[in-house]
C-alpha cells in the first residue's frame, strides 16, 4: 500500500485493469477497503489494535550506522534501505493519508513515538494490557448443577 503509494510505477506495472488505476480515487477505495474489513472483523468479535511505531529520520539513520557497524547487525541492513531513505517526505506522507483514512471510532491507530525502544514498548505494552483488560476475560462460573454432573462423573473414573 505504502511503497506503490511513494512508487505509482510499481502500482502501474501490476496488470491492474485501467479503470482501477485511476489517481483520483485509488486511494480512497483501498482504504475503504481496510476499514470495511476490520469493521467486518470487530462486528464478528475480533479487537483489533493498530500501532504505528513512529521513528524520526535522524534516529533511523543512527539505527542504519548501527548495523552497518556491528556485524551481528549486518543482516539487518540493504543498500535499498539508502535508496528508500531519499523518498522519507513521500513516506510520511503516504503514512498520514492512510492513518487518517483507516482510523476508525472502533479501530483507532496508535501512534507510539519510537526513537526510545524502551519507551516505546512499555506504550505498547500498555496499549495491548488495555486491550486485553477490556476483554473482560474470565473463566466461566461453574453452577451447583454442573458441579453434580463433575461429581457423578467423578464417580464413573
Amino acid at each position: 500500500m505504502l511503497v506503490v503509494r511513494v512508487h505509482p510505477e510499481i502500482l502501474r506495472d501490476q496488470g491492474l485493469p485501467t479503470e482501477l488505476l485511476n489517481e483520483k480515487s485509488i486511494w480512497k477505495e483501498r482504504y475503504r477497503s481496510i476499514v470495511d474489513l476490520e469493521e467486518h472483523l470487530h462486528r464478528n468479535g475480533t479487537r483489533i489494535i493498530k500501532v504505528f511505531l513512529h521513528l524520526s529520520k535522524s534516529e533511523q539513520r543512527k539505527r542504519f550506522l548501527k548495523r552497518i557497524d556491528q556485524p551481528d547487525k549486518n543482516w539487518k541492513f540493504s543498500l535499498a534501505d539508502v535508496h528508500e531513505r531519499k523518498f522519507w517526505r513521500h513516506y510520511m506522507d503516504a503514512y498520514k493519508d492512510c492513518l487518517n483514512a483507516t482510523t476508525t471510532h472502533h479501530i483507532p491507530w496508535y501512534i507510539v513515538p519510537a526513537d526510545d525502544k524502551d519507551n516505546a514498548r512499555l506504550i505498547v505494552s500498555q496499549i495491548v494490557l488495555d486491550a486485553l483488560k477490556d476483554l473482560k476475560m474470565a473463566y466461566p462460573k461453574t453452577t451447583s448443577k454442573r458441579r453434580r454432573e463433575l461429581k457423578a462423573i467423578r464417580n464413573q473414573l
